[in-house]
């Protein structure tokens, strides 16, 4: 890079860390550092949200998805938006669980079900979050040795080290400095300050990329030039597609509104002043995401159009061979068997591929499948051979991103890019080293303890082991192979989790109904079911295929595999793969949700004596000792169009508007008109595909631009202000050392002796 994009790196990081450091005055006690003493206000928590949320990994893993599916499914992946929309209106799990006061999302689990189910989902979540977690850093890692061009190996001290190792021990170093000094106020601090530097790079980002390549000249022919059924904007003619299919948006779907709950506790779910003002912080969400969105949907579709279209063809050719001499270093260790791929691959006549001419391009067939075939020649044929290729594979998808990105980007772009990413690399690094960590102590160590820690060695005991789950991380990234798409990755190792998490949740937040026993049923069936899926997927090649083949049943289960799958065919294919393990990790997860569910309701109805008292749980009724609960709405005619968005006594004039304009724009605007509109126009006069690509260059682009420039200048102005006040009431705020997390006879002990009172008062 050149010097003035090392000092738009170098000076904003430098910054960012400064108030990292600088929060540590305001940590007084343990509601502090896990929950920045829940005085946050809704705009700090969007913003430090927005960067927490996207990482190095998502932007990798998204245009890895892309590069094979396209912009078509953007159309049906509109059906989650009266989804998302309606859960945040109505701070669906969100509300219910700030009510709970609970610290972590194990003490919400003890005081609903047991001690013991705590100690067990605890440990169950925080193996599936800090496996799925640690290939972050990994990824990251090597994101910026492809974007900076540097070397696999680096001299040190006369010592031959792997700049992979040095890299990812770096961005954990950047992580402990942001985690030790303040928890959750440092995290929150220094990401809004991120999220709010984030809005305007994402504003030039995608006005770069659409300048220079274009929508009608580059972009949209590319996305038009596909076989049938495999469209890349029609999304009417996508039923070919694998992997990233129809069938992975309704599991997602089917997901997001189980699982909504499953994953908070320990991140800032917690820290809203209010359970109001972290509803709201949901709600300003949807506007926090717009931007977002749209800059990497344009990386994404840059990338395809860079490496496709004719025009920049002697750019993406030396590309392609850069990838792919970085790639074959790193995947194939045998030198003379790397010598022999990079000849062959050499060796490969360059394609050439004129739109309109030449034969639409598919999934099968396309400009990069020749490498790819040359690689599987060389490489497969063994067991180990075969676990090369996939690496070289994997590789080869992934690192295309910041390879193309160093031989695209001006000076200045590349500085703010590089910015960008190292940004995302710490906010979302230390946000999950810490939750991992927060979870290990809070709802591991923590019940282990008869009486409280004191404050001071509480929150020793939270910093020293966030320095041992960066370790952890440093190992799992330097030894874990990951093999498979990173969406597809993290979908089966999260379904360790969330395949039995679900109904554990929402049964315990919004049900009298259900118990221990249902909730150890769901862990076992659900999240049993996704570990043997995950043990199949990680040894299929290496081990489990070449098993079924020594025994003769490899042929008998693809056939049963084939039989099973046909009546869902072209969405669902089991086919038999020496490589790869048929079934895929969303179809995996889908059935590990369905046997969580199952095993939750028939345990719970088989056991169950009487119903939980939620009232307690949710600080509600008597137990509102602190008057946060607000009666709702009498349902009338009159109340039911507000009730549908989540009004409800707490709003002020502001909140209304804001909650109105997200229900107009989402649902009205976007699910109304941009799809259901659309899709019923569709069903009577198909459109031709051109009409497509000016559909979504206006709904994706122009609009969302215009919304995303306004949301910058909003954010903006609302992230100083609540910046601002989140520091004068930490330094206001007086601690209650038994607000530690602790539980005793299901309730928090410091709600204990209130309670007591309470229960003694009922009695009398």
């Amino acid at each position: 890079m050149h010097w003035i994009d090392w000092v738009i790196t170098v000076v904003p990081v430098a910054i960012i860390l400064y108030l990292a450091v600088y929060s540590r005055k305001f940590v007084r006690g343990v509601v502090d550092f896990l929950a920045a003493g829940r005085v946050a206000g809704r705009y700090v928590l969007s913003a430090g949200d927005l960067t927490s949320g996207l990482s190095v990994i998502t932007l990798v893993a998204l245009v890895e998805s892309k590069y094979q599916v396209g912009y078509a499914l953007t159309f049906w992946e509109y059906l989650t938006v009266p989804v998302g929309i309606i859960m945040g209106l109505t701070g669906y799990c969100l509300y219910r669980f700030r009510e709970t006061r609970s610290l972590s999302i194990g003490q919400f689990l003890e005081m609903r079900y047991s001690k013991s189910l705590r100690i067990t989902a605890a440990s169950i979540r925080t193996i599936a979050e800090m496996v799925t977690n640690a290939i972050g850093p990994a990824v990251a890692a090597n994101f910026f040795i492809y974007f900076l061009g540097l070397p696999h190996k680096v001299m040190v001290f006369g010592t031959n080290l792997p700049t992979f190792g040095i890299v990812v021990a770096l961005s954990l170093c950047l992580c402990m400095v942001v985690i030790w000094p303040g928890g959750r106020i440092s995290l929150l601090i220094s990401d809004a300050f991120q999220g709010l530097m984030c809005y305007p790079i994402f504003v030039i980002l995608a006005g770069y990329i659409f300048l220079k390549f274009g929508w009608h000249d580059t972009i949209g022919p590319v996305m038009i030039d596909r076989v049938e059924g495999e469209s890349f904007i029609n999304p009417f003619d996508i039923e070919k597609l694998r992997d990233f299919n129809i069938f992975a948006l309704f599991v997602t779907i089917m997901g997001s509104v189980l699982n909504r709950a499953s994953w908070i506790g320990n991140d800032t779910s917690s820290s809203g002043r209010t359970p109001h003002e972290q509803k709201m912080a949901g709600i300003l969400g949807t506007w926090r995401n717009l931007y977002a969105a749209l800059m990497m949907l344009m990386v994404a579709v840059m990338i395809i159009a860079l490496m496709t279209h004719k025009k920049f063809a002697a750019e993406s050719t030396d590309i392609r061979y850069e990838l792919m001499d970085m790639v074959a270093l790193e995947a194939v260790p045998d030198p003379e068997l790397r010598e022999k791929l990079n000849a062959n691959l050499a060796a490969v006549p360059v394609p050439h591929h004129e739109i309109g001419t030449d034969t639409p391009l598919s999934q099968d067939r396309n400009i990069d499948t020749p490498y790819i075939e040359t690689a599987l020649e060389t490489l497969g044929g063994t067991p180990e051979g075969n676990l090369q290729y996939q690496k070289f594979k994997t590789l080869y998808h992934q690192m295309m991103l910041p390879v193309a990105l160093k031989n695209t980007l001006p000076v200045g772009l590349m500085g703010l890019f590089c910015l960008l990413m190292i940004m995302l690399l710490i906010s979302t690094d230390d946000s999950r080293v810490f939750n991992a960590s927060s979870t290990i102590v809070q709802d591991i160590i923590l019940p282990f303890f008869k009486k409280p820690l004191s404050s001071t060695r509480h929150l020793l005991l939270l910093r020293l082991t966030s320095a041992v789950v960066c370790l952890f991380f440093f190992f799992v990234s330097i030894f874990f192979v990951q093999i498979d798409y990173i969406i597809m990755f993290t979908t089966i190792m999260t379904a360790l989790w969330l395949g039995g998490a679900g109904p554990i949740m929402i049964f315990g937040l919004y049900s009298r109904f259900g118990n221990t026993v249902g909730a150890f049923g769901a862990l076992i069936f659900g999240s049993g079911f996704a570990a043997v899926g995950l043990f199949m997927q990680r040894n299929w090649a290496e081990t489990v295929y070449p098993w079924l083949e020594s025994n003769g049943w490899a042929l008998s289960i693809g056939t049963l595999l084939e039989t099973l799958s046909r009546p869902l065919n072209p969405y669902i294919i089991w086919e038999m793969n020496e490589v790869k393990f048929p079934i895929n990790s969303y179809e995996l997860y889908f059935m590990a949700m369905l046997s969580g569910i199952a095993a939750y309701v028939i345990g719970s109805a088989l056991t169950q004596r009487k119903p939980y008292n939620l009232d307690r749980l949710l600080h509600r009724g008597e137990y509102d000792l602190a008057h946060e609960y607000k009666e709702p709405f009498k349902w009338s005619l009159h109340s039911f169009y507000k009730k549908l968005i989540g009004i409800t006594p707490e709003y002020t004039l502001g909140d209304r508007i804001i909650a109105w304009s997200v229900f107009g724009y989402a649902i009205v605007y976007k699910f109304g008109f941009c799809f259901l509109g659309v899709l019923i126009w569709n069903a009577f006069d198909p459109w031709p595909v051109e009409w497509w690509s000016n559909y979504f260059f206006i709904t994706s682009l122009c609009v969302t631009a215009v919304l995303g420039i306004i949301s910058t200048f909003w954010f903006l102005i609302g992230g100083i202000i609540d910046i601002r006040k989140l520091f004068r009431d930490l330094a206001g705020r007086v601690d209650d050392p038994l607000d530690n997390g602790m539980v005793d006879g299901h309730v928090s002990l410091v709600d204990k002796e209130a309670f007591d009172a309470v229960r003694r008062s009922r009695e009398k």
